[in-house]
């Protein structure tokens, strides 16, 4: 491992600091072409930090290297009515480019698996482009797999449908 310092820090979303830290890092992660390569609108950041603190449930995760900014995490409250429980969705999780390799993805798993916990939660979710293998192979090497309830019915696919 590393003999960098490394933090893993639950987001006060008051904490202007913490606030510019979080949407920083996304307006990083989607200028990524695994965000879509196109960064966030001027008023998305502004409003970011006080929509996700109105919003019931959710949490963010920050990570720091030498007290900079490197990696986040996004999650949202969902429930299983199959098990009448909680689960938690990873909706967001990015480590900066120049911070790759350090574990900060398990890291911020680790830290996300125990809130998940805390909250009597049957499971966490999230999704990852077909494409994506290192991201793949970190949630896989954390114990994520892909979701199916029978084999012969194959796996759970994600999809949307955008809105106006």
């Amino acid at each position: 491992m590393s003999s960098k310092k490394i933090n893993i820090v639950d987001v006060d979303y008051d904490n202007p600091l913490q606030a510019e830290h979080l949407t920083a890092l996304l307006d990083d992660y989607a200028r990524d072409p695994m965000g879509g390569g196109v960064g966030l609108p001027e008023g998305v950041k502004q409003r970011l930090p006080s929509a996700l603190a109105d919003t019931p449930g959710a949490f963010s995760i920050l990570a720091y290297v030498d007290d900079e900014p490197a990696g986040l995490t996004n999650c949202f409250p969902g429930f299983s009515t199959f098990k009448c429980k909680p689960i938690v969705n990873i909706h967001d999780i990015t480590v900066k480019a120049a911070y790759r390799g350090l574990g900060l993805s398990q890291m911020m798993l680790n830290r996300v698996k125990a809130l998940a916990e805390s909250r009597g939660c049957c499971k966490l979710t999230l999704e990852v482009l077909s494409g994506n293998e290192v991201a793949a192979q970190a949630y896989r090497k954390f114990g994520f797999a892909a979701y199916e309830l029978d084999p012969r019915q194959g796996q759970a696919q994600f999809w949307e449908m955008g809105l106006a």
